[in-house]
């Protein structure tokens, strides 16, 4: 196994179902590690950036960023990036009622991770992961930010009633997973 890598979250069922989605054989050892960065704002792919050179610049080694989005298609995709405030703010019960206006209630849930080998000026890799899904009344636990409230295109129980396996099967971060897995695969010195 080469040099590992620090993902940066506080958040430990978050590293717990990144590791479970990665699986056993991915060829680097995640660890995590909680730190406070600045709230950049601007589109996703900028903010995950400008996270990710702040976190090598603290870390001083390869890091791996995230940032999900959850984009309700009738406001043009906000809350988008600032999803975390206005869950914080309403809380998941109230989260559905922002689209009492439209009949659209599509959304799509958006997860970016960001790498950097550790150097804060270097190259940044975005990986990125889209599911499609509709906005509903908040249905299932209600352990894990807005999973209550997004149910899935093709399916009929929301993130938070699916088991964990299915869920990390079809989720946008088991398909930004995806593609950063085959990154490393693909680029093992990284």
């Amino acid at each position: 196994m080469s040099k590992g890598i620090v993902f940066v979250t506080g958040n430990a069922k978050k590293l717990e179902e990144v590791i479970a989605i990665l699986g056993k054989n991915f060829p680097k050892e995640v660890t995590s590690r909680k730190i406070d960065l600045p709230e950049y704002q601007g589109e996703i792919e900028e903010i995950c950036r400008d996270k990710c050179r702040a976190a090598a610049e603290i870390v001083k080694g390869p890091v791996v960023v995230e940032d999900t989005s959850l984009c309700f298609n009738a406001m043009n995709g906000l809350p988008g990036p600032y999803i975390k405030w206005f869950l914080e703010k309403l809380g998941v019960e109230k989260l559905p009622t922002m689209l009492a206006g439209w009949e659209d209630k599509s959304a799509q849930a958006v997860c970016t991770f960001a790498y950097c080998n550790g150097d804060p000026n270097g190259d940044v890799k975005i990986f990125q992961g889209r599911t499609d899904g509709f906005i509903v009344a908040p249905r299932g636990t209600r352990e894990f930010g807005w999973d209550a409230c997004f149910q899935p295109v093709g399916y009929d129980k929301t993130y938070a009633e699916l088991p964990k396996e299915i869920k990390n099967q079809i989720s946008h971060r088991s398909k930004a997973l995806s593609v950063l897995k085959d990154y490393f695969f693909n680029n093992p010195t990284q």
